[in-house]
């Protein structure tokens, strides 16, 4: 597949919030992959901070598109080293230079589903889940520091950590660290605007996948579960 050299974002807002989240990941990893779908005037950013064990999903618009030699412009997958994504980024014109492809790791093989969303029931306001958030943060460093130095060990941790961050958030069947994750990545942030749709936050389902919603991104985890988390209660 010939990959585009650059594509134009929609405003400069759309590439500083794009420049951020490629950021955040990059904090968690620094080889971090994404993997860029664009179609329907708009690219979407498949990252997993391996922090979380999720699939982050940041969608910007697009203004245009600019093609490489023998390039077509229009749709195009293609994944790519975050780090480099980001430094192609002009935060002041909206230019994104899209670097070479990478060998894929194996989540990018495993997206979820692009259709077929329904909105389920449940899901607190935003307050109230940066609240729970907080909450179990709270308490996994409150249990840790309660540990006797000997049980101070990365296995116990983990086990801590897995029991935590693995709740449900309220009635739904949403665990916490997807809202973790949504937190640490920028997406649940205050609106811009003080009349901002509030339904533009919601749960979604879809086959075995749940969506966590924002206007700023959205988390996607498996019903199932995506493995071990890790223990920083960052």
């Amino acid at each position: 597949m010939t990959a585009l050299s650059g594509l134009v974002l929609a405003d400069a807002g759309e590439a500083a919030d794009l420049a951020a989240f490629l950021g955040r990941l990059i904090h968690y990893d620094r080889a971090a992959a994404v993997r860029l779908q664009v179609g329907g005037g708009a690219v979407a950013v498949f990252g997993r901070p391996p922090s979380f064990d999720v699939l982050a999903v940041r969608t910007s618009r697009l203004a245009g598109s600019g093609a490489g030699a023998g390039a077509a412009a229009g749709d195009f997958d293609v994944t790519v080293s975050a780090g480099e994504l980001l430094e192609g980024i002009d935060e002041s014109t909206g230019a994104v230079a899209v670097p070479g492809a990478v060998t894929g790791p194996p989540w990018a093989g495993v997206l979820p589903p692009r259709g077929g969303w329904r909105q389920v029931p449940g899901l607190p306001g935003t307050d109230a889940m940066r609240a729970a958030v907080a909450a179990a943060v709270a308490e996994f460093r409150a249990r840790d520091e309660a540990l006797a130095p000997e049980d101070r060990t990365r296995a116990t941790r983990d086990r801590i950590g897995r029991e935590i961050w693995s709740r449900t958030l309220g009635e739904t069947e949403l665990p916490l660290r997807a809202v973790h994750a949504a937190q640490s990545l920028g997406f649940l942030r205050p609106a811009r605007r003080a009349d901002a749709d509030p339904a533009a936050v919601a749960l979604l389902a879809a086959g075995g996948w749940l969506r966590l919603r924002t206007p700023y991104g959205s988390i996607a985890v498996r019903r199932a579960g995506l493995g071990v988390l890790s223990v920083a209660p960052v």
